[in-house]
């Protein structure tokens, strides 16, 4: 790696910021990634992500990494069913052989992208505590204890929700939804397992009804994440921290929540088995990119655009990054701050559609007459 400050950091190394450091890489253009993990190996995030044609397909294409991908994506996640609170159903969407929308477990893509770079290039134990412009006019980034790196031309962030980079551009702070997933899982070893899979299937169960849900997701080891989305007041995990973690909460919610849905879903929870974790939603107001170009600076993925969950998040993220290196590598590095503006152009009001789905879907989902509403949406989606 050259001994000279790169003219690119990179914040964060989820799949946005990889993706960037990734096609970067390939276009042999000078960067270095922070990361406040301590390792690769620190345990991230779980779950599992659909990715789409167009925009994270289109992304891995060009990095280079489609078909290691291929081997790793599961088409037959992309199976889809919705039932109501006494499980009738009200859709029911089997693989067809078409690959618009794989599912591949986040800790999984991650890794796929980090094998894709060179490990010098990331400096892990990194948490951001500010960026801003030096004496120089160069971009400084500054680390928790004090430890500052300096001399920067751009500084991307793309360190998600709470950003440390976004106050540099604009003042907006994500808003909290009012809707919390709690999440579980249940593991193939739980006696439940065979009829759980029965029920469920190899992609997406949807409970839907009465402004609540239970979604649960099978991963790629066959395990199922169980997720729980409520009504709740912010800090409602914080203020139930000891019913939270108790032995009776799986209880607890049922009964508080849900006495009156049929056991035949509610089981999906009563026997679950993993540790309960709260993810409260949050979001960007739409009305916040609109912001005037920053010198130096730029956001991608939830950095930019932090939406509702809609399926669509790491798919703009990763796009992002897409669009950002194809601007740098057309302007040429003489011109980075034009490519940033060319960049900010095209994906401010792609961001602003993201945040406006988020909303409209998990308004939706979480609407008293859900299950109408959804199948209004299904026949004008033609599903």
């Amino acid at each position: 790696m050259p001994t000279a400050t790169p003219a690119i950091a990179i914040l964060g190394a989820g799949p946005s910021g990889l993706m960037l450091a990734r096609l970067l890489e390939v276009k042999q253009i000078d960067y270095v990634v922070f990361e406040r993990d301590d390792s690769a190996t620190a345990v991230g995030q779980g779950g599992t992500l659909d990715i789409h044609t167009g925009s994270g397909q289109t992304a891995l294409q060009k990095a280079g990494l489609f078909d290691k991908f291929k081997a790793s994506a599961r088409y037959d996640g992309q199976a889809f069913k919705v039932v109501d609170k006494d499980g009738n159903e009200v859709l029911n969407m089997t693989p067809d052989g078409r690959e618009d929308r794989p599912e591949i477990d986040r800790k999984e893509l991650r890794q796929l992208l980090l094998d894709s770079v060179p490990a010098g290039r990331i400096r892990w134990g990194h948490r951001v505590e500010s960026v801003y412009r030096d004496e120089s006019g160069s971009m400084a980034v500054r680390f928790d204890g004090g430890r500052v790196e300096e001399g920067f031309r751009l500084v991307v962030g793309a360190d998600g929700a709470w950003s440390k980079a976004r106050s540099l551009i604009t003042p907006a702070k994500p808003q909290y939804s009012g809707i919390s997933y709690l999440q579980t899982s249940i593991q193939t070893c739980n006696p439940n397992y065979f009829r759980v899979s029965r029920q469920c299937g190899t992609g997406m169960y949807m409970v839907i009804s009465d402004a609540k849900s239970i979604i649960v997701q099978r991963m790629g080891n066959g395990s199922y994440n169980v997720y729980v989305s409520l009504h709740l007041p912010e800090n409602w995990a914080r203020q139930e921290a000891q019913l939270f973690k108790s032995p009776d909460f799986r209880t607890h919610v049922m009964t508080q929540y849900f006495a009156d849905w049929s056991t035949h879903v509610t089981d999906l929870v009563r026997h679950s088995d993993g540790e309960f974790h709260s993810w409260p939603l949050w979001s960007l107001p739409p009305d916040s990119l609109s912001w005037e170009h920053v010198p130096g600076i730029t956001l991608l993925g939830d950095a930019a655009h932090l939406a509702l969950s809609n399926g669509e998040g790491v798919n703009c993220g990763m796009y992002d990054s897409l669009q950002l290196a194809e601007e740098i590598e057309t302007c040429g590095m003489a011109n980075l701050d034009e490519a940033v503006k060319r960049y900010e152009e095209k994906m401010l009001p792609r961001g602003v559609e993201h945040i406006e789905d988020g909303n409209q879907m998990q308004g939706m989902f979480h609407a008293q007459d859900s299950v109408v509403q959804f199948k209004v949406w299904a026949q004008s989606m033609g599903a």
